[in-house]
């Protein structure tokens, strides 16, 4: 590259440790001005469908009951990261509940059309890995403004096999988003919208429901977890899990869950490799479902066949073909311009217009994720270790 290279921008990293309450307060403490950012940004969101900010807070306050049923230690660490950072409790639900009450309000689709949620996962098999470990990336779209309200979550559980510790990249006083554990266990998620989200009257956030699915010792684990919780609303999770066996051999598994409220759907990999963009790929759920996504991102079907063919490509040419580097290559694919797995910033209109802003590569065998803030930047991944 000619010139000097841009400097890295990397995100912060919190280390927490102890209670629920003590790693909710070193939360909130590390990073203050980030919480108060990101609670402003979903407030304006929800201001703009009309929605006046003592409103707002009966509609966070009105989400303590489902958050406390499915774990009080949740509630406990949202008030230490409220008490750390110095913002009311209401701030933090709002943040860790964004999905629900953002789109639980006004017209759906007028809503998608102002978060325009983008994202692709992939994982990749041992078999088909140069590394010979399991590979599980994340690439998504957020707003400029959004990439400063990022972090890099590590928390200190213990280290057992019943309590793995956790590294994840989230929003800054927030409880997860996706990463991965000591057990080996990593999970990302992505946008998927039907018809029947949001008509239960009871249900976890999807925060939630993804951390207590880090939190898992394995996959069995992390999936029981998700059948016996009905959520408020739709969402794909691609959940993996990297094991070294009895005879010193890396191994691992990957699923893919499109998760309805009331119902889950799944797709296994095929050829050794899953990749899931934002639509319902599995028939059943096609079958049953009227999805809503496309109508806001017909592009997801493209994004979703131009990764799986590129990929397929290189198994189809023996195994252990593919790299870190094609990861990174195959997400950063923009056709047609704007429309592809990786959109660029769209020059003046760069806070206003999403473009492709995180992209996170897992390798939980190995103990490490590489996160790119700004990926269209050279140099731009930045080593996290558990």
């Amino acid at each position: 590259m000619d010139g000097k290279a841009i400097p890295i921008e990397p995100f912060p990293q919190v280390d927490t440790c102890g209670s629920p309450y003590q790693r909710g307060r070193q939360h909130g403490a590390a990073v203050p001005e980030r919480i108060a950012r990101s609670a402003s940004l979903y407030r304006r969101q929800l201001a703009r469908h009309n929605v006046c900010a003592e409103r707002q807070n009966v509609l966070a306050l009105g989400m303590l009951p489902a958050i406390e049923r499915f774990d009080r230690d949740y509630l406990e660490e949202m008030q230490g990261i409220a008490d750390g950072a110095g913002v009311p409790l209401e701030d933090v639900i709002l943040i860790n509940c964004r999905t629900e009450l953002l789109f639980g309000q006004g017209e759906l689709s007028a809503i998608c059309q102002e978060l325009d949620d983008r994202c692709a996962s992939l994982a990749v098999l041992p078999e088909n890995a140069e590394s010979g470990r399991l590979m599980h990336a994340h690439s998504s779209d957020w707003r400029e403004e959004c990439l400063d309200t990022g972090i890099v979550l590590r928390i200190r559980r213990g280290g057992s096999q019943d309590e793995p510790d956790l590294l994840m990249f989230t929003g800054a006083g927030s409880l997860a988003r996706h990463g991965f554990n000591s057990a080996g266990v990593s999970l990302t998620g992505g946008f998927l919208g039907s018809d029947r989200d949001y008509r239960l009257m009871a249900g976890v956030p999807l925060v939630l429901v993804r951390r207590k699915m880090l939190e898992a010792p394995s996959m069995g684990a992390a999936m029981k977890l998700l059948w016996q919780t009905r959520r408020f609303c739709s969402g794909n999770l691609m959940l993996a899990q990297a094991r070294v066996s009895a005879d010193s051999q890396h191994v691992g598994d990957a699923v893919s869950l499109e998760c309805a409220p009331d119902e889950i759907f799944w797709l296994t990999p095929q050829h050794g490799l899953l990749v899931h963009a934002n639509h319902w790929l599995c028939p059943v759920a096609r079958s049953r479902l009227n999805g809503q996504g496309l109508a806001v991102n017909p592009d997801s079907l493209y994004r979703q066949q131009r990764v799986e063919t590129t990929l397929l490509q290189a198994i189809n040419q023996g195994p252990g073909k593919i790299s870190w580097a094609m990861a990174k290559k195959v997400l950063a694919d923009d056709f047609p311009d704007l429309g592809g797995a990786f959109r660029k910033p769209d020059g003046e209109n760069a806070d206003a217009r999403p473009a492709t802003a995180v992209t996170t590569l897992i390798d939980a065998a190995g103990g490490a994720m590489w996160i790119a803030r700004k990926p269209h930047q050279p140099h731009a991944f930045v080593e996290y270790r558990l």
